[in-house]
């Protein structure tokens, strides 16, 4: 799971923890991934802890051979991490804040996919891909965002295709407004709360926990006819 040190993907990781699954924490930094797999151990699971910053390409293929070093097999793979550097009018954004959007957005979900399915090829498994529900509606402010997580939706169909011939799942989910720190620009500001608050049916913003479940479904055998599917969880906005 990566992204997992707080919010969505730390969600991810401790319900698939509760459900019997030993579980990678990544993030760029170990410091909050540690926290989580130490929680996790805490109330009986089994979690460890790897810094990796999906943006680098070699960081992604050293813990994958870290992995297999230590004798690990992949069967799921959530692709969590996320970069949205830049907030406003995209003819203001800087080539490095575009850069760093599509480098951990769409390369890093890309180059760890590959990984984890040559892994899994002969075995089977499930890959989950963490997207947007600006996906199908982008959103003022965040273009380059939008634009990646549309991609991820794309790139889940295309994966889902390939690989199916070889047992592996890959589903994607596209969490509404949720009250994460990396959701901190939007629900803190009072006037795009509220306006946000009137585009969705049930009223209000959703919890890391009540995304995990969608994750957890996809990723076991009760899913096993679903693949190449785009799950929302947003509370009816895209209704």
């Amino acid at each position: 799971v990566s992204g997992a040190s707080r919010g969505i993907g730390e969600a991810i990781a401790r319900l698939l923890a509760g459900f019997g699954a030993h579980v990678i924490c990544t993030s760029r930094k170990i410091e909050g991934c540690e926290a989580v797999a130490a929680t996790i151990r805490a109330e009986g699971g089994s979690a460890e802890a790897h810094a990796v910053h999906v943006g680098d390409p070699a960081a992604i293929e050293a813990l994958f051979a870290k992995l297999d070093a230590a004798g690990r097999t992949v069967d799921v793979l959530v692709n969590n991490a996320a970069a949205n550097p830049y907030f406003g009018p995209a003819i203001d954004m800087t080539l490095d804040a575009y850069e760093k959007t599509v480098e951990v957005n769409l390369r890093g979900y890309f180059w760890t996919t590959v990984q984890a399915a040559k892994r899994m090829q002969g075995r089977g498994g499930a890959i989950v891909n963490i997207a947007s529900v600006n996906a199908q509606r982008a959103a003022p402010g965040q273009l380059v965002y939008s634009m990646t997580k549309a991609g991820i939706v794309n790139m889940t169909e295309g994966f889902a295709k390939e690989l199916a011939p070889m047992g592996v799942r890959v589903n994607a989910v596209l969490p509404g407004l949720t009250d994460t720190k990396f959701a901190s620009a939007l629900t803190g500001n009072p006037k795009i709360l509220e306006m946000m608050l009137r585009m969705i049916p049930l009223g209000r913003v959703a919890q890391p926990d009540e995304i995990a479940p969608a994750v957890l479904f996809l990723c076991t055998p009760a899913s096993s006819y679903l693949t190449g599917a785009a799950l929302p969880v947003d509370g009816g906005y895209l209704a």
